[in-house]
């Protein structure tokens, strides 16, 4: 009876480890959601709604992008989370998973045990830009007119954990300024507010700022990166502006359920690779100032825990926390 048995469990076990490569071979077989963690209309957004209709033309299912906002951009990676580890629910996620472990006294998840990442996708420079009344046009006019008028001033907040959030916070942190934080649901809402002259200044992606910067309704005063963006080459860098310190770019990569198989990782990686690197792709992304990514799952993990490393010695000199 007991070898019966046995040879039954053996059965089973045989069963499993053939279906399983099998459902991988498969995949998809059926359409795919992309969890946009942030409100439509921001950077996240606009990329999302590229990939999921490039990536769903490489798999052969419709790749559905759903925007589920909030937590600065946790609330979506923790419903991926909850979600069966088979490849049909993913998530965008950007640098807030690597901010939040930090930032956060209780997270409801663990990016680093709850997520499988799959591949970097892109990278999206920011730009420090002020409403027009702001009579500052640079980062050093800004600096002094903070000193000369301690709380007058404020700065939008797309929600905390965010870079437009902590890059603000550790531009007022480092220079010892007085700045008011005004905190909003996603980055796109604290653009409205700049745009309406409600926020003076903001920390945002250039695909976001660049048509109002270029329209006239919002100036822009640095590039937060090593090289000046082609989308706005007039704009200098934080180096060039005398904050060499002050880099703050917004990465994106696309992120399973911790325990999806390996074989569906490495498809899902596959297929974005090749679509970013088509220039059809390549040349759709750039329009909208945004710098095509990639990486080996292995990789991704690797800059994942390098970038909880930095952001954390941010989080820590900006003082900032989340509840």
């Amino acid at each position: 009876m007991r070898s019966l048995v046995a040879a039954l469990v053996c059965c089973a076990a045989g069963v499993l480890m053939v279906a399983a490569p099998a459902h991988a071979q498969n995949y998809p077989v059926k359409p795919v959601r992309l969890i946009l963690p942030f409100p439509p209309g921001g950077g996240t957004d606009i990329l999302g709604r590229i990939l999921a209709l490039k990536l769903g033309e490489e798999l052969g299912q419709q790749v559905i992008a759903e925007n589920r906002p909030g937590a600065g951009g946790n609330v979506g990676a923790e419903y991926t989370v909850r979600q069966p580890a088979d490849g049909y629910t993913i998530v965008l996620c950007s640098p807030s998973i690597s901010i939040s472990p930090s930032l956060y006294k209780k997270l409801n998840y663990d990016p680093a045990k709850d997520l499988a990442p799959v591949s970097l996708v892109a990278s999206i420079p920011n730009l420090l830009v002020v409403h027009p009344s702001v009579p500052a046009k640079t980062l050093q006019d800004l600096v002094a007119l903070a000193r000369k008028n301690p709380g007058k001033l404020n700065f939008g907040s797309g929600g905390a954990g965010t870079t437009n959030d902590l890059g603000a916070r550790y531009f007022i942190a480092e220079n010892k300024l007085k700045i008011e934080m005004i905190p909003h649901k996603g980055a796109n809402q604290a653009q409205t507010a700049l745009l309406s002259g409600e926020v003076d200044m903001l920390v945002i992606g250039t695909a976001a700022a660049a048509p109002y910067v270029k329209a006239g309704k919002l100036r822009a005063l640095a590039a937060l990166a090593e090289k000046r963006d082609n989308a706005m080459p007039d704009v200098p860098t934080v180096a060039e502006a005398g904050f060499p310190w002050f880099k703050v770019d917004t990465w994106y990569g696309v992120l399973a359920p911790a325990g999806t198989p390996a074989p569906v990782i490495n498809r899902l990686n596959a297929a974005l690779v090749k679509m970013l690197n088509d220039p059809a792709t390549r040349k759709l992304l750039a329009a909208r100032g945004t710098d095509p990514l990639t990486s080996t799952p292995d990789e991704f993990a690797r800059f994942i825990k390098s970038e909880t490393e930095r952001w954390g010695k941010v989080v820590r000199a900006s003082g900032a926390t989340a509840d």
